[in-house]
């Protein structure tokens, strides 16, 4: 075992035991954080006019500040963004992450110096965890690879501005750089395709340990290696044991990643975003991800089912129950107040506190009145490809088909990407359409009284996904498609560009 692997070990108890300690007290660790954050940005221009030090629970925090989401805090970001100082927290940020919105188009998150290490210690301690719990570190001996987007950074009134894997590309621990591809030239390429293909030219060959991305752009990643090679992933790497992922449900990429690989591999699941590092996979094999308490981000859980109300509850951690689903609302050190992040969880564990990601609170499909979310037409895939064994799927989404004939009922529709397709296409969509009845029981009243019918299952050539993705500036880096939607706009882009 080299240096690495065998110095990390005292330091991934050290860290575990930091961990344990306010594991065993979480809601006095969110009250006194919250207390800090409010006295800390509390002579701002947003502290000042939200009186922030008045602040000292997590009622007060409900009364004073209100749930808003980016477009409602646009005002507050752009002064930031025009370089203006102590507007949402103290001094300029250091950064600014460039990011896709579903509904404000492109969005600029602040980070700031007090932010940062959230982001670079949170992935950090992921694996320092993963060492504890196993034993294993050998990984950190070999090459490792980290699929984001470009490092290259522009200035945005003086402020740093890039996407958030790039700027964390650029905190990537010494220790850690001479192991890490692709190169720095491979990375700040744009064209995603283009990347891809200088990516397995400087990979082929090297003893990669850890491969690290969402899992549809690293799928991608290993089809290009097979394809140039002819050989299973085992074979090219023969050291890659663990892979590091987040973004999206790994679940209906599983079986075509492991078939890919040859073999099983250890994983990781994290929950990155733009606006902060939320939690990490603290237990193999556990799916429930480790909230981070004492991150510098204070929490608040609203019931998604009330999401939209006017009085909607706002809870702190002392007040969740399990399996139970919230949408996230942060405050943090980044300056985020009363932030809505758009994903929705559920709890698996209150001590300590873990979740599950179940979706996003605007991608829903309530088209009919069924309010079906992500988590619940990926759980009804998986048990339907269990099932099928023979069936493989590369990606799907689904949307509400909706009629204007009353003699023609409405349905869902699920376009699928299949690598191998059922043998039977009408009993594995009749058995998804059970399964998704038996999860959701508003789809299941739906159906019994014939106002939706079975779903219709639209299979997409190849390639459709990567197509449309291509064609919106969005092929690869941290990208996703959104599994569901109340409207048919990415049915039909994809339809479009399978046609």
């Amino acid at each position: 075992m080299g240096l690495k692997a065998t110095l990390s070990q005292p330091l991934a108890r050290y860290i575990a035991r930091r961990y344990q300690r306010w594991q065993h007290r979480p809601e006095t660790t969110q009250r006194e954080l919250l207390a800090k954050l409010t006295a800390t940005a509390a002579g701002t221009a947003f502290g000042r006019a939200h009186e922030l030090g008045g602040i000292r629970t997590p009622a007060d925090l409900a009364r004073q500040v209100p749930v808003r989401d980016y477009e409602a805090l646009k005002p507050w970001f752009d002064r930031t963004q025009a370089g203006e100082a102590d507007v949402l927290w103290p001094g300029r940020p250091l950064y600014l992450a460039k990011t896709s919105g579903t509904t404000s188009g492109t969005k600029y998150i602040p980070i700031t110096k007090d932010s940062i290490p959230n982001h670079i210690e949170g992935a950090r301690d992921a694996l320092l965890y993963y060492i504890y719990r196993t034993g294993r570190s050998r990984f950190l001996d070999g090459k490792l690879i980290f699929m984001s987007g470009s490092p290259e950074l522009e200035m945005h009134h003086g402020i740093r501005t890039g996407r958030l894997s790039g700027i964390a590309n650029h905190h990537v621990p010494a220790y850690l750089r001479r192991n890490q591809l692709p190169s720095y030239e491979t990375n700040i390429i744009e064209d995603w395709e283009t990347k891809l293909e200088r990516i397995v030219d400087e990979t082929l060959g090297e003893k990669m340990t850890l491969i690290s991305g969402i899992p549809p752009w690293v799928q991608m990643y290993f089809d290009r290696l097979t394809a140039r090679t002819g050989r299973p992933i085992k074979d090219l790497f023969p050291d890659f044991n663990l892979f590091v992922y987040g973004g999206v449900n790994f679940e209906p990429y599983r079986a075509k990643l492991f078939e890919s690989i040859g073999r099983p591999v250890d994983s990781i699941e994290l929950f990155p975003a733009s606006e902060g590092f939320l939690a990490f996979q603290d237990e193999p094999g556990n799916p429930g991800l480790l909230l981070l308490l004492n991150s510098g981000i204070f929490y608040e859980f609203i019931p998604a089912e009330r999401f939209f109300e006017p009085d909607a509850p706002r809870l702190a951690i002392a007040d969740v129950e399990l399996d139970r689903n919230y949408a996230i609302v942060l405050t943090s050190n980044a300056g985020l107040w009363g932030y809505s992040l758009g994903d929705t969880v559920r709890f698996v564990s209150l001590r300590p506190h873990r979740v599950v990601v179940t979706g996003r609170i605007k991608h829903f499909l309530s088209a009919f009145g069924e309010h079906v979310i992500g988590e619940e037409v990926e759980q009804a895939l998986r048990e339907v490809m269990a099932q099928t064994p023979e069936v493989e799927v590369t990606e799907f989404t689904v949307a509400p088909l909706v009629s204007d004939d009353p003699a023609t009922p409405s349905r869902h529709e699920w376009l699928v990407e299949f690598g191998r397709v059922p043998n039977d296409p009408a009993a594995f969509a009749a058995a998804l359409d059970t399964a998704l009845r038996r999860r959701n029981t508003y789809y299941d009243d739906l159906r019994r009284g014939n106002i939706l019918v079975p779903l219709q299952l639209t299979p997409l050539p190849a390639g459709a996904f990567q197509r449309y993705m291509k064609s919106l500036g969005r092929l690869g880096g941290q990208n996703k498609v959104p599994r569901l939607g109340n409207d048919r706009k990415v049915a039909e882009g994809l339809l479009n560009q399978s046609a």
